[in-house]
């Protein structure tokens, strides 16, 4: 590994080549792989000479599957790996893949349900998921966690949700583990828990699905399951944390279903996300605050459009035989530094921005509360998701982000008062000054 830097306000994005060659067979060596962060004054060069290899599966038994798309009188053939979560110590550096690329086509109407959970970053995945299923002919129902009536609805996603109703779409309420009663004589082709955390919340949707002739289920993971690897990013087939809540229910599904599929995503952005991502960096930068980050600011995360695993879950639902048995990292095909990103957000507010990296320990404060991401290197790549699904990203930060601080202007967020006590406190620790 190789690495060059010169300080830039352009050393912003790195960009993750594609593996050489998109055929690979069992006895075929994964060729060189190479990210290149490219900027404008060439001031950071990133690159990675190891011989990962590259695995949507922990079996190397292949898996043949013909399916024939009567819409559109056309067949696809799959021939990959069918992912075996029972077996998560398997190295991927013992894996290899034979795949051909899968291209969308069309499955007819499907009946998706999607069970939505009430809190944290991944509420929006199922609003997106739902708009874009019905934009492409698809039914849908989403089970959100919780009452209708809850102070919870009334912040977004959940306040959009009308949007979903106008398109054709169906909403209900409840709890999860009485979902047999809330959904009472309904029948779906495809269900996606977007919802549990562990097997105890999990179980009751997938034994429902299961018994109600629910053909494919889908199951929103975690990249944070992956043990931390000296070689990022994580991919497919890698370590994972053998007590990890998600691990279970992936193993569990794997066992009763035999057309399933995990989705692991990581940091996201996108109108109607309830959890900060963006808005912390704009947060101080409007306020002309210094941008306080952990570490060297080097660490390299994963920031996806919620566009993307949208998308992605779209393609899994419209090729099931392709997507059965496999895990896809769900997640942008870019990386980003944690000081790119404080870069990237004052750029997109057109303001300018102080960043102060600081040591957690020194200063006496724990990193995971007063900053919004993992301290370490922390990114995954969607190649799984590339060579099965034949799905591409669209994800692009510098202009993302600038729709995304229209919207924080327009609801009035740059007005709010906003406390930063332990930012003042990290400040106050390295003497550095802050602006009434």
């Amino acid at each position: 590994m190789e690495m060059a830097i010169n300080s830039s306000p352009k050393d912003l994005y790195l960009l993750q080549s594609e593996t050489a060659g998109s055929h690979l067979t069992q006895d075929q060596e994964t060729k060189n792989s190479m990210a290149t962060l490219v900027t404008s004054s060439s001031s950071l060069v990133f690159s990675s000479h190891s011989s990962k290899l590259y695995s949507p599966s922990l079996s190397p038994l292949p898996r043949l599957s013909l399916s024939l798309f009567s819409q559109s009188l056309s067949s696809s053939l799959s021939i990959s790996p069918s992912f075996l979560a029972q077996n998560p110590t398997v190295s991927r550096k013992s894996v290899s893949v034979s795949a051909f690329t899968v291209k969308a086509s069309a499955t007819g109407k499907k009946k998706v349900l999607i069970v939505n959970t009430n809190s944290g970053g991944h509420a929006v995945i199922g609003f997106y998921f739902a708009k874009e299923l019905l934009g492409s002919g698809h039914e849908v129902t989403i089970f959100t966690v919780g009452e209708e009536s809850s102070d919870k609805m009334k912040k977004p996603p959940f306040n959009r949700f009308s949007e979903i109703v106008s398109a054709g779409g169906a909403t209900v309420w409840g709890d999860p583990a009485d979902i047999g009663k809330v959904l009472e004589g309904k029948e779906f082709d495809v269900v996606l828990d977007n919802n549990g955390k562990d097997l105890d919340a999990v179980r009751p949707v997938a034994d429902w699905a299961k018994s109600s002739g629910a053909k494919q289920f889908l199951f929103i993971s975690s990249a944070g399951i992956y043990k931390p690897t000296d070689e990022p990013p994580h991919v497919e087939g890698e370590l994972v944390k053998a007590d990890a809540g998600h691990v279970g229910v992936e193993k569990y599904i794997s066992e009763i279903f035999e057309i399933w599929s995990a989705f692991r995503p990581q940091y996201m952005i996108g109108s109607g996300n309830n959890k900060d991502c963006e808005e912390w960096f704009f947060d101080r930068i409007v306020r002309g605050r210094p941008v306080p980050i952990p570490g060297s600011g080097m660490q390299l995360t994963n920031i996806a459009h919620v566009r993307d695993l949208s998308s992605m879950l779209t393609l899994a639902v419209e090729n099931p035989a392709a997507a059965g048995g496999n895990i896809f990292n769900c997640v942008s095909d870019r990386a980003v530094t944690l000081n790119g990103m404080a870069k990237l957000c004052a750029q997109a507010a057109g303001l300018p921005v102080e960043i102060v990296n600081y040591d957690p320990k020194a200063v006496g404060v724990d990193a995971k509360k007063a900053f919004p991401f993992r301290n370490m290197h922390f990114y995954a790549e969607p190649q799984a998701a590339k060579e099965i699904l034949g799905w591409s990203g669209t994800t692009n930060l510098p202009e993302d982000l600038k729709e995304r601080f229209n919207e924080y202007v327009k609801i009035g967020r740059d007005k709010k008062e906003i406390k930063f006590e332990l930012d003042d406190k990290i400040l106050e620790s390295l003497k550095v000054p802050v602006a009434v």
